[in-house]
């Protein structure tokens, strides 16, 4: 399961928050960047997942009790207070007073408000397979809009980033499974099974990271977006995407490891 953290900002573009009591920096900025509205999307597509995977790993699909259970996992309250409060912790000390002027500028506004189009218009089939190919007739070219988003993924190491959060997420699905009677797996079995996926993890994040970010930063001006670029390498950028990564990976850990118990108990229920 592709975590796809393509960016390390997900955002709408949103005022700054306004209310009663004093709001804590790192949550003005995940407000900022429009965490309730990624992780609204982060449900739909882990729904959509959930239904496929019913398909492979059950006789009877996708059935109410499955999407039931699926429902639940994919809370939307818990799954936001989990990135919160990964990111809260990861984030530390460093001054958020840059990083909120960006996104609550024009400039910034703008730039969030296409990645979270792009990241909705993705969950399609069909845009995704697009955005695909469109990545695919550009990779290896000296067109300057993909060097800008190559030198923004290199920096930010969103390949690595994303196979790693892929990896272990699958690891907790297996993990699941077994411990959920599903699959009998030693901790070895698990780590073998999950390192084999490696190779196939990497080429599928990286085609699917550039022909998101290709789409999506389409529409933002070559200077905005070398703006964007120079801000996410800052020490408040970087360690702002340390936190999202923590957040969002610790988030997809719980995901896929109770998606995993829950598919054993359909898996098992149904062969009785």
């Amino acid at each position: 399961m592709a975590l796809r953290f393509a960016a390390p900002f997900f955002a709408a573009a949103l005022a700054w928050p306004v209310a009663a009591d004093p709001v804590e920096p790192t949550d003005a900025l995940l407000d900022a960047l429009g965490l309730p509205k990624i992780v609204q999307i982060m449900r739909e597509e882990g729904m959509d997942y959930a239904r496929e995977m019913a398909i492979d790993l059950m006789p009877g699909g996708a059935t109410p009790a499955w999407q039931a259970s699926v429902g639940t996992i994919y809370d939307t309250g818990a799954m936001e207070d989990m990135v919160r409060a990964r990111f809260a912790e990861s984030f530390g000390e460093t001054d958020a007073t840059p990083l909120l002027t960006f996104f609550t500028g024009e400039t910034g506004s703008r730039i969030v408000d296409v990645e979270l189009s792009a990241r909705r218009a993705m969950i399609d089939d069909d845009v995704e397979t697009a955005a695909r190919e469109a990545f695919r007739g550009l990779d290896g070219s000296s067109d300057p809009r993909l060097a800008t988003i190559t030198e923004f993924v290199q920096e930010n190491d969103l390949v690595e980033a994303n196979v790693v959060g892929a990896l272990n997420a699958s690891y907790q699905f297996y993990l699941g499974l077994t411990n959920g009677g599903a699959l009998e797996m030693t901790e070895r079995d698990i780590l073998t099974e999950v390192w084999s996926q490696e190779a196939e993890t990497r080429a599928d994040t990286r085609e699917w990271l550039y022909g998101f970010l290709l789409m999506a930063y389409g529409p933002i001006d070559q200077e905005d977006l070398e703006t964007y670029v120079a801000l996410s390498v800052t020490p408040e950028g970087r360690a702002m995407n340390r936190g999202l990564f923590a957040g969002f990976n610790a988030m997809y850990d719980e995901i896929s490891y109770a998606l995993g118990l829950a598919a054993a108990e359909q898996m098992m229920a149904q062969e009785l």
